[in-house]
């Protein structure tokens, strides 16, 4: 595909959960997916992912979206939250469902333990009554796919996560199920996000073919881990971004995406002007 057909039609996201502000490493995936979109002359959109109630602060919406603003990011057209698209992904189960692609699952996670879905209800399907969580059926055989920055990848889905939750026992939407009907009713063709992430890809990818989309090009960058190696998350109290200090904070995690500090970046302008030619060479773009 020529290189200006890919521009016109880029759409990339951004798609925080509302859980707590910003913090470092949500920073880090967030520019890249801004540069790659920018890169492409695409549009970078906003997606709130807040369909996961209990964890949601409430607030942490608006202030991540003050935060973005405040370090120079906009994003492209009207945000959307998950919380308000209930009807569609009521649609799309009920297209899964019509298609025999999702089973109603009794078991506890206590009788299936940690590994990949290992249960008997897709055999032998369980009364409604006892139905707690309802379950895609994954196809056997490698998925495979290249990532822009970790290359080739490939995962048996069936054999290493098994037939994976579409809707959890709490009767909630599952996070691989919704993303996937967001990414694709959004027309999202480029994801970029972070490496934690690459491990659902191909669970994604399986479930976006049964609905009819294409699957979107990805790349996942690295994680930024603290001083125990662990991922910096707001679950390991990581704190929140610095916007008073708008240029240190985006330096620390451009250069945590491996380039060098942009030393001659005097405003917000100058730095993304800048952090865009070197992200567009980098990349070929």
């Amino acid at each position: 595909m020529p290189s200006s057909t890919v521009r016109r039609c880029y759409v990339g996201r951004f798609a925080p959960s509302p859980s707590g502000p910003l913090h470092l490493g949500s920073l880090v995936a967030a520019m890249a997916s801004y540069l790659d979109a920018r890169a492409h002359r695409g549009k970078w959109l906003l997606r709130i992912e807040d369909i996961d109630t209990p964890r949601v602060v409430a607030g942490a919406d608006r202030v991540i979206m003050g935060q973005l603003q405040a370090l120079g990011m906009h994003w492209d057209g009207a945000p959307v939250w998950q919380s308000q698209r209930h009807a569609l992904y009521r649609a799309s189960f009920e297209q899964l469902k019509a298609k025999g692609l999702v089973f109603g699952c009794a078991c506890t996670r206590r009788v299936l333990g940690s590994g990949p879905y290992a249960g008997t209800c897709r055999r032998q399907p369980p009364p409604a009554s006892a139905i707690r969580a309802w379950r895609f059926i994954a196809p056997a055989g490698y998925e495979q796919f290249n990532d822009r920055w970790m290359g080739p990848q490939q995962q048996d889905v069936q054999a290493q996560a098994g037939d994976f939750i579409v809707k959890r026992a709490d009767g909630l939407w599952a996070y691989q199920f919704v993303v996937v009907v967001d990414d694709g009713e959004q027309g999202v063709t480029d994801i970029v996000r972070g490496a934690d992430l690459l491990d659902s890809t191909a669970r994604q990818r399986v479930l976006a073919r049964a609905l009819g989309q294409t699957c979107p090009r990805v790349m996942h960058v690295p994680l930024l881990l603290d001083e125990n190696g662990r991922k910096l998350s707001k679950q390991n109290h990581a704190p929140a971004l610095d916007v008073d200090h708008a240029l240190d904070t985006l330096n620390l995690a451009w250069q945590n995406l491996g380039f060098a500090k942009l030393n001659n970046a005097d405003s917000l302008q100058a730095f993304w002007a800048s952090a865009l030619q070197h992200w567009a060479r980098r990349f070929n773009i």
